[in-house]
């Protein structure tokens, strides 16, 4: 699969790599290209003369005609503002950079576990870990300038029943199976609809979401689960992040969710309800995104959302009762 074009270090400004330095308080003797997410920022693991180590995350003026969408300025204030509620999940914030249109964050260096492959000993840390994340913010007066996060998945299923044209491309991801995949969906969307409203009526207690969980943003660190790229964080049911962050597992071939959730639970309690809601919900979103054209500068991007498509519209079918949409098996990743 392509990998996301990312700057070298020489492309880095003198400026820009000055600032650096003076953060880090003395030269940079090596910058290693660091590989990983579905956009092109410029991302290296940094280590000075003096052995201090960080991790650099970096934006840069774009080609014209790139769909890229640099996020660093609101994750740079979840550093700033949120750093009490963040850590020790997130790394420590360590300053920022500015120069030639060059954007910085630079951050605590954290090595740890990689995942995939997920094993059942490391989803389980993982999920519980995710847990005590969410119940540490549990009825905590958090701040106004967050997004409530649930209510943008409470309708994409509704829009899709709107657009004959757009099942149609959904079903034909399917391609010889799109008749089955037409014949499910026609069957089914008013029952998914029903069903992703609930989001809209989820009560308290919210907290503090990360929603972009998956395997390239985290490290484990023993029993603790490590998170990077925080521009999306905002309140919700803790249900949401769950959902999502179980079904990206269950969709690397790790365990199933259902087990991802009874590990969760074992930490915070999990409202059925809004389980399901968020399942539905987040698979409402990856129907409406796999289909779509690819976006210039992030060539992966698409066949990620097929592929969480997949786990995300089987696992509500089976919260539902849904028959199984074994259609989704001829669904390219």
């Amino acid at each position: 699969m392509e990998r996301e074009d990312k700057p070298a270090w020489s492309a880095v400004p003198l400026a820009f790599r000055a600032q650096v330095e003076e953060l880090l308080g003395a030269r940079v003797a090596r910058a290693q290209r660091a590989y990983g997410g579905y956009g092109p920022s410029a991302t290296f693991r940094l280590t000075s003369a003096l052995g201090t180590r960080a991790f650099l995350k970096a934006t840069y003026p774009l080609a014209q005609g790139s769909a890229v969408r640099w996020m660093l300025e609101p994750e740079e204030r979840v550093y700033r503002r949120l750093g009490d509620l963040i850590r020790p999940w997130a790394p420590a914030y360590l300053g920022s950079v500015r120069a030639d249109g060059w954007h910085g964050l630079l951050l605590e260096a954290i090595d740890g576990e990689r995942v995939p492959p997920w094993s059942p000993a490391q989803a389980r840390r993982a999920a519980r870990s995710y847990a005590a994340f969410h119940a540490s913010t549990v009825d905590r007066e958090l701040p106004l300038w967050l997004d409530r996060g649930h209510i943008e998945f409470s309708a994409f299923w509704q829009k899709l029943r709107g657009s004959v044209e757009t099942i149609r491309a959904l079903a034909a991801l399917a391609g010889e199976r799109r008749d089955e995949g037409s014949a499910w969906l026609s069957a089914h969307i008013d029952r998914l609809v029903r069903a992703e409203r609930g989001l809209r009526r989820v009560r308290r207690p919210h907290v503090l979401l990360h929603l972009d969980t998956r395997s390239d943003n985290v490290r484990l660190q023993g029993d603790l689960l490590r998170m990077f790229d925080w521009p999306f964080a905002a309140t919700g049911p803790s249900e949401l992040d769950l959902a999502a962050f179980a079904q990206s597992i269950a969709s690397e071939d790790g365990p199933r969710c259902e087990q991802i959730v009874e590990w969760y639970a074992e930490v915070l309690p999990v409202r059925e309800d809004v389980l399901i809601a968020s399942v539905v919900g987040l698979a409402g979103y990856f129907a409406d995104s796999g289909p779509q054209p690819p976006l210039p500068g992030l060539p992966r991007l698409r066949a990620v959302q097929r592929q969480q498509l997949r786990s995300t519209l089987a696992w509500a079918a089976r919260l539902l009762g849904l028959p199984d949409p074994d259609w989704l098996e001829a669904v390219p990743g």
